[in-house]
């Protein structure tokens, strides 16, 4: 896994994107940039087993290289589940091929946009869960509410959805002091000041956080039966949602 060191110059001369550079150590920035990454998906792998049939299809939107998707794979080899991952980046999925090629077969990687009309096609086939992890922050605020419906119209009953996202602190001095708690733990990583401002920089236009509270609104106007935070660490939350 290479070291993410895209910032450490210290210069932005772009916008964040998942481009080339970033798929190769995206899976190093994941580690290093999303507290508790992994227990995230061991404790959705959990909830899997608990709710979820046998045999269930579960489509990860916005599966970027493929990480999520290999570990439930590892963590549930017993109930026959099906995972399709979906990303627009190229770059990402080129990688998350190379990783599945090695470590699991049972997992089939799509290129589509995720935001478009034509998701509901993919879905079609028989999404029983969908994941949608530290996704839909980069999607714009106002095309949300839209995207969150389309997804639950691709449910069936009894379908679940699982949404993790960086959020925003509804008190505004308080956000400054969860920010401050969240670059304590960038700077425990191993990243310096200057990788810390250039990333924050980069993404200050492209990554667009909600509060928990607007997050759980747009579930539960979608429609969804029942919608609860089952994880919050500082600034990052997440969701499950029953249909």
């Amino acid at each position: 896994m290479s070291s993410d060191k895209l910032y450490s110059s210290g210069r932005v001369t772009e916008d964040f994107s998942f481009n080339e550079q970033v798929a190769e150590v995206f899976d190093d920035m994941l580690d290093r940039s999303v507290p508790l990454y992994r227990t995230v998906i061991k404790t959705t792998a959990s909830l899997i087993r608990q709710l979820a049939v046998p045999g269930s299809t579960i489509f990860d939107l916005g599966c970027s290289t493929g990480s999520t998707l290999l570990e439930l794979s590892r963590l549930l080899p017993d109930m026959q589940l099906r995972f399709v991952g979906l990303d627009s980046a190229s770059a990402m999925l080129d990688k998350a091929r190379r990783k599945a090629e090695m470590f699991s077969k049972n997992i089939e990687f799509r290129q589509q946009d995720i935001t478009a009309p034509d998701l509901a096609d993919q879905l079609a086939e028989g999404a029983d869960i969908i994941l949608c992890n530290y996704t839909m922050q980069f999607i714009r605020p106002l095309l949300r509410q839209e995207f969150i419906s389309r997804l639950y119209q691709a449910l069936p009953e009894g379908g679940l959805l699982f949404l993790s996202e960086k959020i925003v602190g509804s008190h505004s001095r308080m956000n400054r002091h969860f920010i401050n708690v969240y670059h304590e733990f960038k700077r425990e990583q191993g990243y310096s000041e200057l990788e810390i401002a250039a990333k924050r920089e980069a993404l200050e236009n492209i990554l667009i956080p909600f509060t928990a509270e607007e997050n759980l609104s747009l579930l539960q106007q979608s429609g969804f039966d029942w919608a609860e935070m089952y994880f919050r660490w500082i600034n990052f939350a997440s969701f499950i949602a029953l249909k």
